[in-house]
């Protein structure tokens, strides 16, 4: 596997012999070399480094990790588990690494993080808070509030291990429709007749959807909060652009009196959590959640595998929870294929990565479940962030955190030490990291015709109605009842998912109402469907943009093999007759965008080119 690099400003592609060449002729590759990237000038850099990146984005994905699992817990009576809490985060790093390794591998090739994600929170929520017996049971559509149940014998251990239990049942459930919803190649024909407006608002709630969830956290110290905040953004952006030799300590040569790196921007995660974590420990404000937190250590070494604490649960209210959870984390997988393909200058995923992705993100979450795992593995929107803040995105580092995460998945005594993580940490990292999601959301307005008033009524419809019926919802004196409960409990779910929501909204009104191509975003000179892009490009441009998504040469081989009714997963074949210089190997570099050798001119602000 190739050194991992930084991507390039201007939008490049790959080919065998590590060239760039511009992948649109509408946009010529800029002459000046200050608008290039540190890694396109100075080629790729070391795998220290990429470590240091991998770490950093493991960082995020643990904050995410914890936040979730303990978001879920708090719901529990205390003692309301009958195992450790280090195992189940253990089991759930596990899933994530291999659904990581699996996605980077012959998934959608993108250089993206699984992590849990509120997309499973929200539905596991619903079924934890619906536990039986109720107090009193109104029947039909009644309108007499129910209440739980809250005696002694109502939230025993039993009951909440039932509970788990059928969480984990509804993530397989999530997982095995997925992966049918992949198989079927649902997600890439969907993809295709999503423009910016159907991707603005879903990414514009995404940021915003977790924004109660970020001030929670913040809450258990601002101060330690708003002083992370602090250290990522001027890290990231303030000293973002300053650059230093790799090795200062060395001295000075001709060879290496230009190879300067931005590392404070590179660092913009590691730098500020180690301070302040640091900070917190000697102010006794290291708290371990008590729904974290264990009597006893937790094992060294632990492997985990299907049905060691128990099977998951499989009930008709398990299966409405599932169906709510796979059709939510597919509405935002597809949102963070969108969104990281824009982020590293890159073409939409065409169909067959859409597909592939979804079915990889659906054996993992099966995974999960069978693990005993409370919560599904998606692409997450946080480490997506992450890769605007270094600017920098590449396989070699998603693979290396799927390795750590697998080494903390057998290790639930690592694994818990990251329970150690102050809450403001955790609020503060995913604070400004959907923060950036929000700001990439609202970049996607500039290909539309903003002043339409077809365009402005989806915009503001889809948005305001995927933050109004959560709220409607979670406030509601009477709770929903149809009569039904597997009928309440998908509704409820499907109901309080703003990005579901917003994607669902925006997909149906911009598909039903009238407007030009160039109105919606489609035009010539917009790129925004795969198979726009594809009638712009030159044969050779097409042939490199296609092999950043293709599968690895020696897998790729065996889709002859594979049936008729599943060829969705692989890519299109390419005419023989325009191919030039004979055929290369789409996974022969782990790389997205290798750099060129040439010389590295002076430290110069970088940032990113707008699509």
């Amino acid at each position: 596997m190739s050194k991992s690099p930084l991507h390039p400003n201007p939008p490049l592609s790959v080919s065998s012999q590590d060239t760039m060449a511009p992948l649109s002729p509408q946009l010529p590759a800029p002459q000046n070399p200050s608008s290039h990237s540190w890694a396109s000038r100075c080629g790729p850099f070391t795998w220290g480094l990429s470590c240091l990146l991998a770490l950093q984005h493991f960082l995020v994905m643990a904050s995410l990790l914890c936040a979730s699992h303990l978001l879920l817990l708090c719901s529990s009576s205390p003692g309301g588990l009958s195992y450790l809490p280090a195992q189940l985060l253990a089991s759930s790093f596990f899933a994530c690494g291999v659904s990581t390794v699996l996605q980077t591998w012959i998934g959608s090739r993108l250089p993206l993080i699984q992590a849990p994600s509120l997309e499973f929170l929200i539905p596991a929520l619903v079924l934890t808070s619906q536990k039986t017996p109720l107090a009193i049971h109104t029947p039909g559509n009644a309108s007499l509030p129910l209440h739980l149940c809250k005696g002694p014998g109502c939230h025993g251990l039993e009951l909440w291990n039932t509970s788990l239990r059928e969480v984990s049942g509804a993530v397989v459930v999530s997982g095995l429709l997925q992966s049918m919803l992949g198989l079927l190649g649902s997600p890439g024909c969907v993809f295709l007749h999503c423009g910016p407006l159907v991707l603005a608002p879903s990414l514009v709630v995404a940021g915003l959807s977790a924004h109660r969830e970020v001030a929670q956290f913040c809450s258990a110290h601002w101060g330690l909060a708003l002083l992370l905040i602090l250290l990522m953004v001027v890290c990231s952006q303030h000293l973002g652009s300053y650059q230093i030799p790799p090795f200062p300590w060395k001295p000075f040569s001709a060879s290496s009196a230009h190879i300067h790196i931005p590392a404070f921007r590179l660092l913009s995660v590691l730098i500020p959590v180690a301070c302040v974590w640091i900070i917190s420990a000697p102010l006794g404000l290291s708290i371990v959640p008590l729904q974290l937190s264990a009597p006893t250590e937790a094992p060294w070494f632990w492997l985990p595998h299907p049905g060691e604490w128990d099977w998951p649960l499989l009930t008709p209210r398990a299966l409405a929870a599932g169906i709510s959870m796979a059709l939510a984390a597919s509405t935002s997988s597809l949102g963070s294929y969108a969104l990281c393909g824009q982020l590293l200058h890159m073409p939409s995923p065409p169909p067959h990565a859409c597909n592939r992705g979804l079915s990889v993100e659906g054996l993992g979450s099966v995974l999960a479940g069978l693990l005993g795992s409370p919560m599904g593995t998606a692409s997450s929107f946080p480490n997506v962030g992450t890769v605007s803040l270094f600017q920098a995105g590449s396989r070699c580092v998603a693979h290396l955190v799927g390795l750590f995460c697998l080494g903390l998945g057998l290790s639930p005594r690592l694994a818990q030490l990251l329970t150690s993580i102050p809450l403001p940490v955790l609020g503060g990292v995913l604070g400004v990291t959907q923060a950036v999601v929000l700001s990439a959301g609202f970049s996607n307005f500039h290909l539309t015709d903003i002043d339409s008033g077809r365009n402005v009524f989806i915009v503001g419809f889809s948005i305001f109605m995927a933050l109004l019926l959560p709220r409607w919802f979670r406030e509601s004196p009477v709770p929903l009842n149809t009569g039904w409960i597997p009928w309440d409990v998908l509704l409820c779910s499907l109901l309080a998912e703003p990005i579901f929501l917003a994607g669902f909204l925006g997909f149906l009104l911009e598909n039903t109402i009238s407007g030009t191509r160039l109105e919606r975003g489609l035009g010539q000179e917009l790129r925004s469907s795969f198979t726009a892009q594809q009638a712009q490009m030159p044969q050779k441009s097409r042939k490199k943009a296609a092999e950043e998504y293709g599968l690895p040469f020696y897998i790729q081989n065996l889709c002859s093999w594979i049936p008729q009714s599943l060829r969705c997963l692989c890519p299109m074949p390419e005419d023989p007759r325009d191919e030039e210089g004979g055929p290369s190997e789409p996974g022969e570099t782990a790389d997205l965008l290798p750099g060129s050798g040439e010389s590295c001119p002076e430290p110069s602000r970088e940032g990113f080119k707008s699509q």
